[in-house]
């Protein structure tokens, strides 16, 4: 006796039920010791590949350690993590060097990314520029995180938006990288400006 072939829907479970998770690249951007390899260390669940060298007195003398006074290394190539969201959806995340400096190296690093989270530390706005006109130039769908770095921020929200000069559609919020809910938070609003775009 042969056995019961089984049903098409049933062969259709089963795919499902081993097919691997959709890759979907994010990057973490912004300025020079915002939070960006915190961020990644906070919500990957992987071991993070960073690319972190000390802070020789050169490079203390180019970049303002005013506001990290204790920050002794930077990174010089890329931050590397994962997340899995659920059984149908893994991100990759891919953190930027902060430093103008190592520009050259964002386009590589941003191709293939259908979103990007940019940090914020009101203290430096000044060194946010950049990375949100890298992602309104690239026409690439971000929100900009505000790092409240000791439990708090300098500004208020709107005040941030009008110093960025970021646009009412883009989404702003406040979160801490060192906490993997609060980033976990900040990727999923990201995820949901890509969707958006993707749907229109």
């Amino acid at each position: 006796m042969r056995p019961t072939d089984p049903s098409p829907a049933g062969t259709e479970a089963a795919q499902a039920a081993v097919r691997p998770p959709l890759p979907v690249k994010l990057v973490v951007a912004g300025g020079f010791g915002v939070g960006k390899t915190t961020a990644v260390g906070s919500i990957s669940e992987i071991e993070p590949l960073t690319t972190e060298a000390a802070i020789t007195e050169v490079a203390a003398g180019v970049d303002d350690l005013s506001h990290t006074p204790s920050k002794t290394t930077t990174t010089v190539a890329m931050d590397f993590g994962c997340l899995t969201i659920d059984p149908t959806l893994k991100l990759y995340l891919f953190g930027t060097p902060g430093q103008e400096r190592f520009g050259f190296m964002w386009d590589d690093i941003v191709e293939g990314a259908v979103g990007g989270l940019v940090i914020v530390d009101t203290r430096r706005l000044d060194d946010c520029y950049a990375a949100v006109d890298y992602f309104e130039h690239k026409q690439i769908p971000f929100a900009v995180a505000v790092n409240a770095f000791d439990g708090k921020v300098e500004h208020d929200l709107d005040e941030v938006r009008w110093a960025l000069d970021v646009a009412d559609g883009v989404p702003l919020l406040v979160f801490d990288a060192r906490e993997r809910g609060s980033v976990r938070d900040a990727l999923l609003v990201v995820l949901e400006q890509a969707l958006h775009r993707a749907e229109n």
